[in-house]
């Protein structure tokens, strides 16, 4: 078979780019399966009678989000609208109640904050399938930097994160006076899960 000099050209071109675009591919992000990724917010209760208030869960589904194992790196965001609250030991009405309060102007204001995301700015890896992330987090309008802890591997990864809502200019709630009140810290956890 012959090949004259300009295939033969480009067949050695293709050899010898193929590893530097595959070099290259290695530092593409990973895409969230967010089907199968779960982020939950955990409201906690204080106050002289908390023992009669309630402490809350909520269903934070993500929208999207990426990350990069080879220089660590993270980025996702959240929908504000589609948060739910999951809380069991209530009835649908005070459930119903307790939405609207969080999706409200007192709390989320969620219409005219529709947009939650983090974006990493430096992680540290703390030992094996162990990180300390440290990023920015856009909440109700305003900007600021939180820590994120991470373990996992392969694509799948779990942590959590302490988030002070005064910090984001948002009042925690309270009811009969004080008396019972949401805590100003929130923990939010996940479970991440790379598409393959």
């Amino acid at each position: 078979m012959h090949i004259c000099r300009s295939q033969a050209m480009v067949v050695i071109g293709a050899v010898l780019l193929a590893p530097a675009l595959w070099a290259a591919d290695t530092h593409t992000p990973s895409s969230f399966d967010t089907e199968k990724s779960v982020m939950t917010v955990k409201v906690f209760k204080s106050g002289f009678f908390s023992v009669f208030g309630h402490e809350h869960e909520v269903s934070a589904p993500i929208r999207e989000g990426w990350f990069r194992v080879d220089e660590p790196a993270v980025g996702l965001a959240v929908d504000a609208r589609q948060l739910r609250v999951l809380d069991k030991d209530v009835s649908d009405k005070d459930r119903a109640e307790i939405q609207e309060t969080m999706s409200g102007s007192k709390v989320l204001d969620s219409q005219q904050f529709p947009e939650i995301r983090f974006r990493s700015t430096r992680v540290d890896r703390l030992g094996d399938g162990k990180w300390m992330v440290l990023g920015d987090l856009t909440l109700h309008g305003q900007s600021r930097p939180i820590k994120v802890a991470v373990e996992g591997e392969n694509g799948h990864y779990h942590g959590s994160a302490e988030v002070r809502q005064r910090d984001f200019g948002i009042t925690p709630v309270t009811v009969a006076g004080g008396a019972v009140k949401v805590k100003d810290e929130v923990r939010v956890e996940f479970q991440i899960v790379g598409k393959p």
